[in-house]
């Protein structure tokens, strides 16, 4: 086996006696480390293998600008930047095998936005004192494959306790790096394919799953409420994945009116820009789902559809169909690979049938109808009598996906 080595990440201006303990742990299991000393305003040499001076150089910037500065957005900006530089260029020389981060709050927000840079399957565990506090766990993770281990006590001072909590951090991150652990990708070239869905179009997604595995491909899933999709996205720009099937591209109009789905800017666009097959259909992209707390007065008298007592779907007006169908056609013709569309005209989901309040194909026509006005004339849209749930429909966007994967 060869000798791996993990990338420590720390502010050794306040968690210097802490770090270095956590260092020689990870030492002591078999492992090299590297140490990144991330502080901002640390005074005198570090004792890291990769300094604030470097970090800060990487990031654009240098010692003296940063400590004369009082903007701490910037000065955490240019540090992150600096941090992820280096982070990712260890990676892809093969300098670095995972990352484990200590941390507060600043420290933790700062270190897992360095694993972000990263690649999914790069072992990734983030050890913080903050890691409970409400909003911040789904912060440090974000669209990231990062383990959090939530601290308990303070990271300050060599107590016991403390030491307890860094010998079991050292050996889950010595254990993820060392250990036998199967490659994210596939083993064959051109058989790795991506799977967006929702529970009201998982029916679909099963058979279409299924059909794909049985032709040999290996299919990953995705949940499209907008961090899985997201994360789908940012996999696809690392070349995880030789093909897409996108069957809840809903995040793009979720994104466009800042609905609780947003996918972020760069959905439906990896793929194109990476030029590899993609699939799309329209499950939820006919619906929204804004904040309750922030329901603007009309949108108490549309149609609605409640999927549980926490989430409900709105149906979108004509005009903002209109408006999703044209932000579609944008993403979709800077594709440079083959893409399909495929459209079941009896309803997008299993929510979007005969007899539910939101149901309205008529106007789901005006989608597609300013869709093929905007699309290139090359990109093909194929219409299938059938709602998205019903067999007919998966055998019809099956057979699209394997003319094209």
């Amino acid at each position: 086996m060869t000798q791996k080595t993990a990338l420590v990440i720390s502010t050794l201006d306040t968690k210097g006696r802490e770090t270095l303990y956590l260092k020689e742990k990870i030492e002591a299991l078999g492992v090299d480390t590297l140490l990144m000393d991330i502080s901002m305003r640390s005074n005198g040499p570090s004792p890291a293998d990769i300094s604030p001076d470097e970090v800060v150089t990487a990031g654009g910037s240098s010692l003296e600008e940063i400590h004369a500065s009082r903007e701490r957005a910037k000065i955490t900006n240019i540090v992150i930047a600096g941090a992820s530089r280096i982070a990712t260029k260890l990676y892809q020389e093969g300098k670095m095998d995972g990352v484990i981060g200590l941390g507060g709050s600043t420290g933790s927000l700062m270190a897992t936005e360095v694993m972000r840079s990263l690649p999914f399957s790069v072992p990734k565990l983030m050890v913080s004192s903050t890691a409970a506090l409400p909003g911040l766990s789904t912060r440090y993770i974000g669209t990231g494959d990062i383990a959090l281990f939530h601290s308990v006590v303070e990271i300050s001072g060599l107590s016991n306790a403390l030491k307890n909590v860094l010998d079991r951090a050292a050996c889950a991150v010595t254990g993820m790096i060392q250990g036998a652990v199967t490659p994210a990708g596939s083993n064959e070239a051109g058989k790795a394919i991506a799977l967006t869905m929702l529970g009201p179009c998982e029916k679909c997604a099963s058979t279409v799953r299924k059909g794909l595995e049985d032709k040999g491909y290996q299919v990953t899933g995705f949940s499209a409420a907008g961090i899985g999709d997201r994360a789908m996205e940012d996999m696809i720009a690392h070349g995880l994945f030789q093909g897409v099937v996108d069957l809840a591209p809903g995040g793009v109009g979720e994104h466009l009116f800042g609905f609780m789905r947003d996918a972020g800017p760069r959905r439906l666009e990896s793929a194109g820009e990476a030029g590899i097959p993609q699939v799309i259909s329209l499950c939820s992209v006919n619906h929204m789902t804004p904040r309750k707390s922030r329901y603007k007065p009309e949108y108490k008298n549309r149609p609605k559809y409640d999927l549980d007592k926490y989430r409900t779907w709105l149906r979108m007006s004509t005009d903002e169909l209109r408006q999703v169908a044209r932000i579609f056609a944008e993403k979709i013709n800077r594709a440079r690979g083959p893409v399909r569309l495929v459209v079941p005209l009896e309803g997008w989901s299993s929510v979007d049938q005969a007899g539910n309040p939101t149901y309205a194909p008529d106007e789901d026509r005006l989608f597609i109808q300013e869709l093929r006005n905007q699309l290139n004339p090359d990109i093909e849209i194929r219409e299938v009598n059938a709602n998205m749930e019903e067999p007919a429909f998966a055998q019809a966007l099956l057979e699209a996906a394997l003319e094209i994967f």
